[in-house]
């Protein structure tokens, strides 16, 4: 059985106008908005509404790993069933997790979340490469042989990484120039003629993308793809991602979060779709 790649399904997406990843993220103080306690059930509860209302609309889901994780077993078997319903609704999921580490332990990470058939799988996760890009090899296994994606941060969102990710290596690049770089070499290399890559980065939407040295003009073969956070409460506009991400824009997961769960429940089938509609306006016309 030929498995499509991470890449291919993403393709998909994007061809059908769908450019949206909905983020699940249960804190403290959306549950009450929504009149859920703050317990694995609450969380449960919204994830699972989430799936409802994203399924079909949006092209993707995001669940924030760490607001099933601080109640510890019964998070992580709340998030299992979030996690099935979004696979039985065809929802491709990105699992914000951000594991980053070296040899065998971060090739635990990649089975744990990549594996097929693993209780916590899902289609790509987000992973920190600060002690090298290589480090990440324990996952390329599975997006090789089992259509699974990275998001590899690249250029984030929070002014304490700005040091960071501008900082200049000895070839000249930013450091998160590299990453960008990197991704697109390993794209090339193992999806050469494939439409869209199947490892990507995550470039926050409130940045000024060339400050880090990231030329969005430039689009790769196959395309990049580009997981972007910071729209909505955070402060970035939808109706300017063409703008934000330039010639790379064709390849971008836009991520609402706080500004789709604000208001609970009731109405959230409504801001998922004016959400979607939003994002495919801004990138196709």
């Amino acid at each position: 059985m030929t498995v499509s790649s991470f890449g291919a399904r993403l393709a998909a997406e994007f061809a059908a106008g769908r450019h949206l990843c909905v983020g699940v993220d249960p804190h403290a103080g959306l549950l009450a908005e929504w009149g859920l306690e703050d317990s694995a059930a609450g969380a449960e509860r919204m994830g699972r509404d989430v799936v409802a209302a994203a399924a079909g609309v949006a092209a993707s889901l995001k669940p924030q790993i760490s607001f099933f994780e601080r109640f510890g077993s019964a998070g992580f078997a709340a998030l299992e069933r979030v996690l099935a319903d979004a696979r039985a609704a065809g929802l491709i999921v990105v699992g914000d997790v951000k594991r980053g580490d070296i040899g065998s332990t971060f090739a635990a990470y990649a089975e744990a979340w990549l594996a097929p058939g693993s209780p916590l799988e899902v289609d790509a996760m987000t992973v920190a490469p600060y002690m090298g890009f290589e480090t990440l090899s324990g996952a390329f296994p599975f997006v090789r042989e089992h259509g699974k994606g990275l998001f590899v941060l690249a250029a984030t969102s929070n002014p304490e990484a700005r040091e960071v990710q501008t900082a200049v290596r000895g070839d000249g690049q930013t450091l998160a120039a590299s990453m960008v770089a990197s991704a697109n070499a390993w794209n090339a290399r193992e999806h050469a003629g494939e439409t869209v890559g199947s490892v990507g980065v995550v470039l926050g939407a409130t940045l000024k993308l060339a400050d880090f040295g990231i030329d969005t003009a430039v689009r790769a073969e196959p395309a990049l793809p580009v997981l972007a956070p910071g729209f909505g409460h955070q402060g970035a506009r939808i109706e300017d991602a063409a703008e934000i991400f330039g010639g790379i824009g064709h390849a971008v997961l836009a991520n609402e979060s706080r500004s789709i769960l604000e208001g609970g429940g009731l109405g959230l089938a409504d801001r998922v779709r004016e959400q979607a509609r939003l994002i495919t306006e801004a990138l196709y016309d």
